[in-house]
């Protein structure tokens, strides 16, 4: 199929919702809460991380609850008692679990998810499937992540497709009045946006884009890698016809697991770049038939336990809110942003008239590596962010690198007041 037929069919935005799915999965029956009255202590209680480390990289990977360890071992313990297949055999009902629980939280159908091994994978098997003609423009935002940035480069270079950057607002997001003006232009192959990016803090409009990218029949693919599990996803309000996520992040779950949503209308029209027995069919010597669903993004071998415990992550989460995990997540988020600013030598750099969890600083005394290992003495876990990550946006703003501190709903005030007493005494 080439790419005219295939953005021709970007006008219509699937429906379709699996309901049903409660909070009292997995024995967990939390109401959802505002920031104010969020049960913190049984947070901390069910997060066996919290008694050994303070822990602000969750944007880099979250401290796991006690029930997702729980899914996790048992069923590794499971492999090891019955066998490998055999244990797949007998999980299968959670599996599935796994299937709905993520439909529930994209509030899209089980047939338009598939699962993959992370979140780069997903983003992969999605955009190396749209069909790019020489010409085509592929509009993209300055805080694009580095790896789907590299395969932009690859495909440009493979198709004579064309990369461009949509410009900023005044509050350092992706400008929807930019879009607007360059999809106006024509010849558009894809509109791939990175929802919250690794730095900056900020939460770009992805509803305003995918109004766009719907009125204009553009296909539209949104990394959400750091937004599951801390800000909410539905798909129908957002309109894109892709969206790739990972497990490890805010969404508490394993690491190795991931998933990608595809609109309903938009998958026969995507053929994957890898195929095997799982994702089609050998139907005579030389034919063979791809599954109609999102699971022809899926190939055989998976970590089962992984897959699993990923399902008890999103029924984890759902079963606090969403809306009551952003705004306990942002209200932290905002307490560390205005306890740093008061910091002499600290400057906080995010940007976004949305924020989320992300908190990303610098220190004119030290380095970001200073500054990280200054904390690891104190049991604090943060990460870096590099030039090498976000480079356009890191080189608009001739920042090298920052501190980032990624805060989720099991942090507390206190632990705040720690770093930034560490600051304080750099």
């Amino acid at each position: 199929m080439d790419r005219r037929s295939f953005n021709k069919t970007m006008g219509v935005v699937g429906v379709g919702m699996v309901s049903g799915f409660g909070s009292k999965e997995f024995g967990m029956s939390i109401p959802h809460k505002s920031s104010a009255e969020f049960d913190v202590a049984r947070a901390r209680r069910e997060t066996p991380g919290c008694e050994t480390v303070t822990h602000f990289n969750n944007a880099g990977s979250s401290l796991p609850p006690q029930p997702v360890l729980d899914a996790v071992i048992g069923h590794l313990q499971l492999e090891a008692d019955i066998g490998g297949y055999e244990a797949a055999d007998a999980a299968q009902s959670k599996r599935d679990r796994t299937y709905q629980a993520i439909a529930t939280l994209l509030n899209c159908t089980t047939d338009e998810v598939a699962l993959v091994e992370n979140a780069t994978r997903a983003w992969d098997m999605a955009f190396y499937a749209v069909p790019f003609e020489p010409g085509d423009r592929i509009l993209t935002c300055a805080a694009e992540y580095a790896s789907n940035y590299i395969a932009y480069l690859q495909v440009a270079k493979r198709t004579g497709a064309v990369i461009e950057v949509i410009p900023n607002d005044e509050h350092g997001q992706v400008s929807v009045e930019g879009l607007r003006q360059m999809l106006g232009q024509g010849r558009v192959g894809l509109v791939g946006i990175t929802h919250i990016p690794t730095n900056g803090g900020l939460v770009n409009p992805a509803e305003e884009i995918g109004s766009l990218t719907r009125e204009a029949g553009v296909p539209y693919l949104l990394d959400a890698c750091q937004s599951a599990g801390q800000w909410p996803l539905d798909v129908e309000k957002i309109g894109c016809d892709m969206l790739s996520v990972t497990g490890r992040k805010f969404l508490r779950g394993p690491r190795g697991t991931g998933f990608l949503y595809v609109r309903k209308e938009v998958i026969p029209r995507l053929e994957p770049p890898l195929l095997d027995l799982h994702a089609a069919t050998w139907t005579s010597r030389n034919e063979y038939e791809i599954d109609p669903t999102a699971r022809r993004f899926e190939n055989w071998e998976s970590y089962i336990a992984g897959g699993v415990g990923l399902g008890v992550a999103v029924d984890y989460a759902l079963s606090w809110g969403i809306d009551a995990i952003r705004d306990r997540v942002t209200s932290m988020a905002d307490y560390l942003r205005s306890s740093l600013d008061q910091v002499p030598g600290v400057q906080v750099r995010d940007l976004g008239e949305d924020q989320c969890g992300i908190v990303t600083f610098t220190h004119d005394r030290a380095t970001a590596a200073e500054l990280k290992d200054l904390l690891a003495a104190r049991r604090t876990n943060v990460s870096i962010t590099s030039l090498s990550s976000t480079r356009i946006d890191m080189e608009q703003r001739k920042i090298n690198s920052m501190v980032r501190a990624s805060v989720h709903y099991y942090n507390t005030e206190e632990e705040v007041d720690g770093l930034v007493e560490a600051m304080s005494g750099v």
